[in-house]
């Protein structure tokens, strides 16, 4: 059986974007208050503006970590396990509604395109509360494949 060779491809700012935006499954990282890290499997997407976006309540923990610390990380996963994936690091910013409600639907249409009725669309968003998160990437890994090193190709 042929083994697959890990692979570790430096990307810039578009390239990193091009591979991120049809990859929906995320997992986000923010900093506790004690300075541990807190991780949330998450969906996420791309915006216009090229920042990546995460629908959220305002009570969660991830939420109060980015309005305190203005920074968080994604690990954005591939749909198979052991699939591409890439670790993007930037300011982060969360907004609540009333001001969240338009980036809600910039969220939307960046996962799953138009929505049949927006303005129903938009008064789910409000009588959930819901809120956004905004990450600006500032930096990011190479995108990497796991499985063997090169150096094990031939043997």
């Amino acid at each position: 059986m042929p083994r697959t060779i890990a692979r570790s491809d430096r990307v810039d700012r578009d390239e990193l974007l091009e591979f991120v935006r049809p990859r929906h499954h995320m997992v986000l990282m923010t900093t506790r208050s004690d300075g541990g890290v807190q991780a949330s499997p998450v969906t996420g997407g791309v915006d216009d503006d090229g920042r990546i976006v995460i629908s959220t309540y305002p009570e969660r923990a991830k939420s109060a970590n980015v309005a305190k610390s203005g920074r968080a990380a994604v690990v954005v996963l591939s749909e198979e396990f052991d699939g591409a994936w890439v670790q993007v690091e930037g300011e982060a910013e969360l907004i609540t509604l009333p001001e969240a409600l338009e980036p809600l639907v910039d969220y939307f249409r960046a996962i799953s395109g138009e929505h049949p009725d927006w303005d129903e669309y938009r008064q789910a968003m409000s009588d959930q509360g819901k809120a956004l998160i905004r990450i600006t990437p500032t930096r990011w890994s190479p995108v990497a494949t796991g499985g063997f090193p090169a150096r094990l190709a031939d043997s």
